[in-house]
């Protein structure tokens, strides 16, 4: 007969022991897991309070920009900015005015000359019209003290010229050196001097003018005719005062779509089926009182031209309060008795 098995004593403490290594053994990862677990935990929790700080931040900083932003302008709002810069541009020219009035000798002490001059008389001319302007100048235009005289009754004339396209070459010099010695050009800097940017020298000519000399009236004259100076004063003596006068010998035209033809006009479509200028002044002599002159200088950047001159300029008097002013006494090219002006 089997005997059953029995457990002594001392196994029963082996087992005892070895049930407590097994334990303990198997705890300690335990324990590694679980520290990790807290030092995970504590990353994670400090990542999401340091997110929220970082949220709460630019929170504040979006509520004080958004508080500093511009509001919507309303129409009194841009209004009364466009008022602020037109009495900036105006004290800018008033200061530029007692700048050029004390330059010119118009000083306290003075009062008989400070007064608003009647004309200025821009006549044009280019560089190859020296015997032209020698011409002129032993004419109807004064020259020397005679010249001098004429401003002081309130009429100053200027041969108008601009720049050569290669600037400060012999024809620059020439126009200098003939100026030093004759003080009768206006040199118009920004200008390049040649056929086919005559409309842009009208902008400038007028801008400048009127930039430089405070006067009832800017007149326009070709150097192809002959001025009856003493006709043209007595003729302005009558206008004066009147504002928004644009005074020439009005006409309209055919306007010339034929590439290679005289008078040809590249935007020539924009006139319509009938292709007819609109009127406007012919070329050879113009006269513009001086808030049309101030009116071309203030927007003479976004004034559209032509191929001419005359054209760009009757453009210009289409869409403002111009009065037309149609003078016989201006149509140089006529038979009309008592003209101001002929053909030279």
């Amino acid at each position: 007969m089997e005997s059953l098995p029995v457990t002594t004593k001392n196994d029963h403490r082996r087992g005892i022991r070895s049930k407590g290594i097994q334990t303990s053994s198997s705890s300690k990862p335990s324990l590694i897991m679980a520290f990790f677990s807290c030092v995970a935990w504590l990353y994670v929790a400090g990542r999401l309070w340091q997110d929220a700080e970082n949220r709460n931040l630019l929170t504040t900083l979006l509520n004080n920009n958004s508080a500093q932003r511009p509001k919507v302008l309303t129409v009194e709002d841009k209004l009364m900015v466009l008022g602020c810069r037109d009495l900036e541009r105006r004290i800018v020219e008033a200061e530029m005015e007692l700048t050029l009035a004390k330059s010119q000798g118009y000083l306290k002490g003075q009062p008989q000359q400070n007064r608003r001059l009647l004309a200025v008389i821009g006549v044009y001319t280019g560089f190859g019209s020296r015997l032209k302007r020698n011409v002129f100048r032993g004419s109807w235009m004064p020259r020397g003290d005679a010249l001098k005289k004429l401003e002081e009754r309130g009429v100053v004339i200027r041969f108008v010229i601009g720049r050569s396209p290669n600037q400060g070459d012999s024809l620059d010099r020439n126009i200098d050196q003939e100026n030093r010695s004759t003080k009768d050009f206006m040199i118009l800097e920004g200008h390049e001097e040649a056929q086919e940017e005559l409309p842009k020298k009208a902008k400038i000519f007028f801008s400048t003018a009127v930039q430089n000399w405070d006067a009832d009236f800017y007149v326009k004259v070709d150097d192809e005719i002959n001025i009856d100076l003493e006709g043209l004063i007595e003729l302005l003596e009558r206008r004066r005062g009147q504002d928004g006068a644009y005074i020439g010998c009005m006409k309209s035209g055919q306007v010339i779509s034929d590439d290679g033809k005289q008078w040809y006009e590249p935007e020539w479509w924009k006139f319509g089926d009938e292709k007819t200028y609109f009127r406007h002044a012919a070329g050879s002599l113009v006269i513009l009182s001086k808030n049309l002159a101030q009116y071309i200088n203030i927007n003479s950047v976004s004034l559209k031209t032509y191929a001419f001159d005359d054209t760009s300029l009757g453009s210009w008097m289409l869409g403002i309060q111009a009065t037309y002013i149609d003078d016989s006494h201006l149509c140089c090219s006529s038979i009309t008795q008592d003209k101001v002006c002929s053909i030279a």
